[in-house]
């Protein structure tokens, strides 16, 4: 990966992480590496606990920031969430996953995506 996409691509965490603050939830871990790859933000808001892909893109030329999910992908997700679960062992109701979406700056996150 350039440099320009790892910047592209921690600027777009950045923002997503900012949008998650603002609407009340608190920021548990950011890029937590486990051994099937990396959880991009994890967020709890109550005993509510998201798991966010976040997707920066600055153009849609290669499609949508959401396209980027694929299935495989979010049963990547899956298997590292339970990884992260048992490391951090939150007080956990609800578990979502959702995908953070930036394309041009906008931010866009689709909640509860899969």
């Amino acid at each position: 990966m350039t440099k320009a996409r790892n910047h592209l691509g921690a600027w777009g965490e950045a923002l997503v992480a900012d949008w998650y603050l603002s609407q009340g939830f608190e920021v548990l871990a950011r890029n937590w590496r486990g051994a099937a790859g990396e959880l991009d933000l994890v967020v709890r808001r109550g005993s509510t606990v998201v798991f966010c892909e976040v997707k920066t893109r600055s153009t849609t030329a290669f499609g949508t920031p959401a396209e980027a999910v694929s299935k495989a992908k979010q049963a990547r997700l899956r298997t590292l969430a339970l990884a992260w679960l048992a490391e951090a062992q939150p007080r956990v109701a609800e578990l979502r996953f959702d995908v953070g979406c930036v394309l041009a700056g906008e931010v866009d996150v689709i909640e509860a995506a899969f």
